[in-house]
């Protein structure tokens, strides 16, 4: 771990640079103000970590496109309350070589400087032994709290990705976790206006949330339903449509399988370190406790396929099957709703705007309130 300086109200993030150093690859980011930093490596896959405490990112497409030496690529966005995070997507293992913060000079802002040196993997892990771990895991207890009482059944919404984890890019830019976000708000307020129902969401803001928490939080609230809100991107832009997908032990089809591996990936993807995980959720053994979570997952799906047809486009087997983590509440009924695809331009247009979300809206407004009249809490 690396420290300097303190941390003011409001710093950002103006520029990213990258350049050779000798042996080393230089990465440079451009700050308003010195601030508290640490740098961590991860493998599994190789990464380097960098958090911050809470920033604005001002940065432009050129600096989002740079890589040099093992730098592949990197994102960044907000990781929880108090941090930032940059995530540096390597190609190979590395050592970080140096860090430190230049003031200001000859026009020049502050500067954190990272100098990152290629090693062999036998060096990287006695490295890694030593090098500080970044913001740990937040874990979900095996026994959840007692459920909050309401007098109204609670529904979780999960808008997908987020903070640090942008999710899919479209084809015009536009991001998976902003949509998906914009829908859960809006689908919120549709919901409650029934006034059947409280709605709980996993993230309020553009922050990133671990896998594991976005269940646990469906446990603590006492959930009835779990809906997790996502959007798809495919190689071919023809390609449209709404699919929905429930839990179960064998993929459907090998692009559920293929979709459900992309999605679990999230957790690496937000910089986490998951070789400390405990196994509640990754592993949960489908018992015969949680058929009937399933079978209920299953009905819900099956109300939300034709309410969709009425007025979106869906995708061929609408109601697929895979081993998504976040669907994997052994007491919460969990559909994943894949809004549909950004790489498609009608779909993202369509995705993009309130008026284009509404027909989705309500469907699974439909959907729901059929779900609870035959079936109470």
């Amino acid at each position: 771990m690396a420290l300097a300086g303190l941390a003011s109200a409001a710093p950002s993030v103006v520029g990213v640079r990258m350049g050779d150093q000798g042996e080393a690859t230089r990465l440079v980011l451009d700050l308003t103000e010195s601030v508290r930093y640490a740098v961590s490596v991860l493998d599994g896959p190789y990464r380097v970590v960098i958090d911050l405490p809470v920033v604005e990112w001002a940065l432009s497409p050129a600096d989002e496109a740079r890589k040099l030496g093992p730098i592949e690529r990197f994102r960044y966005g907000r990781f929880d309350a108090t941090t930032s995070r940059l995530v540096l997507d390597l190609a190979g293992p590395v050592e970080i070589a140096r860090t430190f913060v230049l003031p200001p000079e000859s026009g020049a802002r502050y500067r954190l400087v990272v100098d990152l040196k290629p090693v062999g993997a036998a060096a990287f892990a006695a490295n890694r032994a030593a090098t500080a771990k970044p913001a740990p895991v937040p874990q979900v207890v095996a026994r959840p709290p007692p459920p909050a009482r309401f007098d109204k059944p609670v529904i979780v919404l999960d808008p997908g990705h987020g903070g640090v984890d942008p999710g899919t890019i479209g084809a015009t830019g536009s991001r998976e976790k902003d949509i998906t976000l914009a829908m859960a708000r809006e689908l919120r307020q549709t919901l409650e206006a029934t006034g059947r129902y409280r709605v709980v969401l996993t993230r309020e803001l553009d922050v990133f949330i671990p896998l594991q928490r976005r269940v646990g939080i469906a446990r603590e609230v006492g959930a009835a339903l779990f809906l997790s809100l996502h959007a798809d991107s495919v190689g071919q832009p023809s390609i449209s449509g709404a699919s929905i997908y429930t839990l179960s032990e064998q993929a459907s089809d090998k692009e559920a399988e293929l979709l459900a591996a992309k999605e679990n990936r999230a957790d690496l993807i937000g910089g986490l370190d998951l070789a400390d995980q405990t196994n509640d959720v990754a592993a949960i053994l489908i018992s015969l406790a949680q058929r009937e979570t399933m079978n209920l997952s299953a009905t819900f799906a099956s109300m939300l396929v034709p309410e969709f047809a009425k007025d979106w486009h869906l995708v061929r087997n609408t109601h697929r099957f895979a081993g998504f983590a976040v669907l994997k509440a052994p007491d919460v009924p969990s559909v994943l709703v894949e809004l549909g695809y950004l790489s498609n331009p009608n779909d993202e247009r369509s995705l993009r705007a309130p008026a284009g979300r509404k027909p989705v809206i309500d469907a699974v407004t439909r959907a729901v309130n059929r779900y609870f009249d035959l079936h109470p809490v």
